[in-house]
């Protein structure tokens, strides 16, 4: 009889949950996540982004009904809101939710909106971090489009990750390389964030966020000129990390 994975440390179920999905595709990773009660309660994150078609179509063929979570910084591209517009309407997602900063916390943090200019660490935590814990706190885990390919810090992605103690974060697309997305983007004739035509693969705020030259890396144009490379909604052991570039390789 199969383990009950939704009892236990979360770093025990997730070393189960990586065991049991080693050999497994994208699709039975992100069905086990949305339809088994291993799990408990489940959201996907995402930022509509250059990338995050792929797997909001996955998720609105398996489970239109799951909650996603877009969190709006007010810093966004206006090319960004649009598309995310167009992507719901286009993919019938039932529940998406907007996540904003609280605007108390935002007219004291950064009352003339230029704390990204000499803080990107505080700017994203209290537009992106605070938020988004502060609207995960009702689920026990959350899918996250996240790909070894996209840094260095990113390179030992596993498909199941424990976020401390509380919750599990699921990176179906792990494994996909570049390529793997191109095919599937266009084998099932998805539209594309309109900003990746300008020359911007990774997508940000858009103080934050320029285009990328031929050769860079593709997420050379977020946080430009810092050590900066994650805004630091992902967590190690509960807490918001960043690795400094010169250590990402």
């Amino acid at each position: 009889m199969p383990r009950d994975l939704h009892s236990g440390p979360v770093a025990e179920r997730v070393a189960a949950l990586n065991a049991r999905y080693k050999h497994h595709s994208a699709t039975a990773v992100l069905e086990h996540s949305l339809k088994d009660v291993d799990l408990g309660r489940v959201a996907l994150v995402s930022s509509f982004g250059a990338e995050s078609v792929v797997l909001l179509h996955l998720v609105s063929v398996i489970a239109p009904e799951t909650p996603v979570l877009f969190i709006d910084t007010r810093m966004l591209f206006a090319e960004t809101l649009e598309y995310q517009r167009e992507l719901a309407e286009k993919l019938a997602l039932c529940d998406i939710r907007t996540i904003r900063a609280h605007p108390a916390k935002v007219a004291f943090e950064d009352p003339d909106g230029t704390l990204h200019q000499f803080n990107t660490d505080a700017c994203c935590a209290v537009r992106k971090v605070e938020p988004l814990e502060r609207a995960l706190t009702q689920f026990d885990g959350w899918i996250t489009g996240r790909k070894r390919f996209q840094a260095g810090t990113r390179n030992q992605v596993e498909f199941f990750e424990a976020e401390g103690d509380t919750r599990i974060k699921v990176n179906p697309l792990a494994h996909w390389g570049r390529e793997d997305l191109e095919e599937y983007i266009v084998n099932n004739r998805l539209p594309r964030h309109p900003l990746v035509a300008k020359g911007y693969p990774s997508i940000g705020c858009a103080p934050c966020t320029s285009p990328v030259k031929p050769g860079e890396d593709p997420r050379a144009g977020r946080w430009r000129g810092s050590q900066k490379t994650e805004c630091g909604i992902h967590f190690i052991d509960g807490k918001p990390v960043r690795i400094a570039k010169d250590t990402a390789a």
